[in-house]
């Protein structure tokens, strides 16, 4: 899930871990069936080139890259939800600890590796995030394994 953000934080234990100012929230989840074979480098590029940011005459028609923006990627295991029944959430869709965590820094160092500037959350950490959606702007990408 991206939202475009005018600023956004991450703290943990009442302290903050990392901040960006104008550009990207990246909340990732890693569902099961997700793994190494994973293209996270083309599921990088196509965030960093959607065109989610306005142009001069207020068209969304600029890129995180032609904008110069940070990202701030945070994992998110509640992405992969299942709401269909009950009252509670099942979170068995969601990706183990092990095979999350590699898949999310590969992610960032994806990012990274494109030239631009992430901070990220903390892994498996009870975080409280804090954003400034700018549009507002939230758009669900659903990026599939390679091998699927």
């Amino acid at each position: 899930m991206l939202q475009r953000v005018r600023s956004a934080s991450v703290a943990v234990e009442g302290r903050e871990i990392a901040r960006v100012a104008h550009g990207l929230l990246v909340l990732v989840g890693i569902a099961v069936g997700d793994d190494a074979e994973m293209d996270v480098s083309s599921a990088a590029a196509r965030i960093i080139d959607l065109r989610v940011f306005e142009d001069e005459s207020g068209r969304m028609n600029r890129s995180l890259r032609d904008t110069g923006g940070e990202v701030l990627a945070v994992s998110q295991f509640t992405l992969c939800a299942d709401t269909g029944k009950g009252r509670r959430p099942s979170f068995t869709q969601a990706a183990v600890p092990e095979v999350a965590e590699p898949l999310f820094d590969r992610f960032v160092t994806a990012l990274r590796d494109e030239g631009v500037h992430v901070e990220t959350g903390r892994f498996g950490a009870k975080m409280l995030v804090t954003l400034e959606n700018e549009g507002p702007v939230t758009l669900v990408l659903d990026i599939e394994s390679s091998s699927a």
